[in-house]
């Protein structure tokens, strides 16, 4: 599959579309399997400059208490101290501090990351998926990307050993951004 050419006509201020993106995350458990779970309150914008990657910029904000691992009495443990400490750090928050195109329809954006107020910087590669105007004449754009992290970094540092061996759950965790934004403005 080819990654389709971006059209300079898409450079504008955009506001990321909540329900039809995603936020999501994979982490090994017990060595043998992986969970998988979402953010399901988040609200994001940013600008983007198809001329010009370097002059996009992006903010996103994840209401940390909206996580679903579709399982209610692990996504109360991950709300807990042992984990996300939700009370006391409501949000997590990205804001890119540069971007840079990688390739044809590739882009390597780097930012802020903040989770249970601790800041660090983290890149993430996103793959430009497309763009459409929807049946009410917004025009959207898509992108998707990942990067690996691990949650020690941000004091997420709750685990168990295992009886033969290993971990209940790896350090390492997949970050996933599946993005529909609606364009809400033109260049600035």
């Amino acid at each position: 599959m080819s990654t389709p050419t971006i059209p300079a006509t898409l450079t504008g201020t955009y506001t990321i579309d909540p329900a039809h993106s995603r936020i999501g995350f994979v982490a090994r458990h017990a060595m043998v399997t992986k969970v998988r779970g979402s953010f399901n309150e988040f609200e994001g914008s940013g600008y983007f400059d198809a001329a010009n990657p370097g002059n996009s910029k992006l903010q996103l904000s994840i209401k940390a208490a909206s996580i679903d691992t579709r399982n209610s009495e692990r996504d109360t443990h991950l709300r807990s101290n042992d984990f996300f400490d939700m009370d006391a750090y409501p949000q997590i928050t990205f804001s890119s501090t540069s971007v840079e195109q990688t390739g044809e329809g590739l882009f390597r954006v780097t930012g802020d990351l903040t989770i249970k107020g601790v800041t660090r910087s983290v890149t993430i590669d996103f793959e430009y998926t497309g763009n459409a105007v929807d049946p009410y004449g917004n025009q959207r754009i898509g992108f998707e990307g990942t990067t690996v992290v691990n949650r020690k970094d941000w004091g997420v540092n709750w685990n168990a050993a295992l009886e033969a061996g290993g971990v209940l759950v790896s350090e390492k965790v997949t970050l996933e951004f599946d993005v529909s934004a609606i364009r809400s403005g033109e260049t600035a």
